[in-house]
């Protein structure tokens, strides 16, 4: 039996609607986040569960930067939470603390665990957030106040079995 890892995919709406459509997210290499060993020895205080929000969080720092790219996208972050086998994982020499992993394949609507996507009282923090996440990451104090801002929203859960439901709300 195949070990299968935890790993988070950033993602947009209209990404979700593709995954429904196609059945499968992610074209060639995705970037995605997990509990890596560099992040294991950079936090070696924290349990798995606060691992594996590390690596989550950083899946939904990741998505506003997908928002930015996609003008049109409701302003909603969005991570595929999805179990792989750990043989499809392409870990690349981080940084201690990385939380970032490559899967050369897509991910397939039967490997997604669940759906996380911002609540709709989040879009303005949101859409405020991805108008300055590159200021952010690249060290601006300002910026980085407001990014810090969308994420005190947390992101809901829905199960795969929602899917339909969650794309004709948003």
């Amino acid at each position: 039996m195949t070990d299968l890892v935890r790993v988070y995919l950033p993602a947009t709406v209209p990404m979700l609607a593709g995954l429904k459509a196609a059945g499968q997210l992610g074209e060639g290499a995705s970037v995605a986040h997990a509990v890596t060993p560099a992040l294991r020895e950079w936090y070696a205080e924290g349990d798995e569960e606060e691992l594996e929000y590390v690596a989550f969080t950083r899946a939904a720092q990741a998505a506003l930067r997908l928002l930015r790219n996609d003008p049109q996208a409701p302003r909603r972050r969005v991570v595929v939470s999805a179990d792989v086998p750990s043989t499809a994982l392409v870990r690349e020499e981080a940084e201690l603390g990385s939380s970032t992993i490559r899967l050369p394949q897509p991910v397939s609507l039967k490997e997604v665990a669940a759906v996380h996507v911002d609540d709709p009282g989040a879009v303005d923090d949101i859409a405020a957030a991805v108008n300055v996440v590159e200021e952010a990451l690249a060290g601006d104090p300002d910026a980085q106040f407001t990014v810090d801002g969308a994420e005190d929203h947390e992101l809901a859960w829905y199960a795969v079995t929602e899917l339909d439901e969650l794309l004709d709300r948003t």
